[in-house]
């Protein structure tokens, strides 16, 4: 059973004239459950994550001016939005449905959560609307646990994810591929153990190539037995600030890709659903369903 983290949570409103599209959070499991590919049933709620499980990954110094708010405003500029308890709130369930996720995954094969990839969050601070790194969270307690002994984390989101590889820099139980956009945000990337940056305006065919090639390899070098995805749609086309060339049977194709060759090898997957900032918050969604029908036809 395809299993879905989702809270009414996730939805929480910023102030008038913020561009970061929202909506999306509540029009996916909508349109999903609307079209009949899932039913409420695959979906779960879940709490916000303790403590504990947090400093796992982030400093303890950091994530205590966060949940105070006393983080300096040059801080807060950094991550993107104004802070506010709701907010944080927002992000610490986020961070508990992608351990959720990952935990369903390694029982049913996948699991979804439809908030996360907040790729940009360092060990000691936030980036680019991400305020603490979910799959970092999550790839930690994996780890902590003894769950899984090697972990390949799959970045597909345009952007680079430096908070990811920063924080899995000394760390050789984690892999951190990142796929994205040479000359996009962040101006200044840090070091994956693979990179693949990509020129502007590069399409499909060329953007499957890489991937097949380099996930196949990856997967018998590393030889990982969890993996992390994160399925941002921010490399489609029609996207404001992706630069890349994509379309929406690409960025399906792609989905395809990286799904099947976790199910062809056994691997359990849990995904992020990233980015995306198309004018018409329409391409948005309609692009993340195709991820969420892509897994019930794969895997159910």
């Amino acid at each position: 059973m395809l299993k879905i983290a989702f809270s009414e949570v996730y939805t929480h409103p910023l102030p008038d004239g913020h561009k970061f599209p929202m909506s999306k959070y509540s029009l996916i499991p909508e349109r999903l459950v609307d079209e009949g590919t899932i039913t409420e049933s695959h979906l779960f709620a879940p709490d916000p994550l303790e403590e504990d499980k947090i400093l796992l990954t982030h400093d303890r110094s950091y994530w205590s001016r966060l949940k105070s708010l006393t983080l300096t405003k040059n801080e807060e500029r950094r991550i993107g939005f104004p802070l506010s308890n709701g907010l944080v709130h927002r992000e610490i369930v986020i961070l508990n449905g992608s351990i959720q996720n990952a935990l369903f995954a390694l029982q049913y094969g996948i699991s979804i959560n439809v908030a996360g990839g907040t790729h940009h969050a360092f060990t000691d601070r936030g980036e680019g609307f991400c305020l603490l790194n979910d799959i970092a969270v999550a790839a930690n307690y994996l780890l902590n646990k003894n769950i899984v002994k090697q972990i390949l984390i799959v970045d597909l989101d345009v952007h680079q994810g430096n908070g990811t590889a920063q924080i899995f820099g000394n760390e050789p139980r984690v892999f951190t591929f990142s796929m994205h956009g040479e000359k996009n945000f962040p101006f200044v990337k840090e070091k994956s153990d693979l990179d693949i940056p990509l020129p502007n305006g590069t399409g499909d065919t060329e953007y499957l190539r890489l991937l097949a090639d380099n996930l196949e390899r990856l997967i018998d070098t590393v030889e990982p037995k969890f993996i992390f995805y994160q399925a941002g749609v921010d490399i489609l086309e029609s996207d404001q600030y992706g630069k890349l060339s994509i379309t929406p049977a690409g960025c399906r194709k792609r989905d395809a890709l990286v799904f099947k060759q976790c199910k062809q090898h056994n691997i359990p997957v849990a995904v992020s659903m990233g980015g995306g900032y198309s004018k018409n918050i329409h391409d948005i969604v309609e692009a993340h369903c195709n991820t969420y029908r892509l897994a019930q036809e794969i895997y159910f």
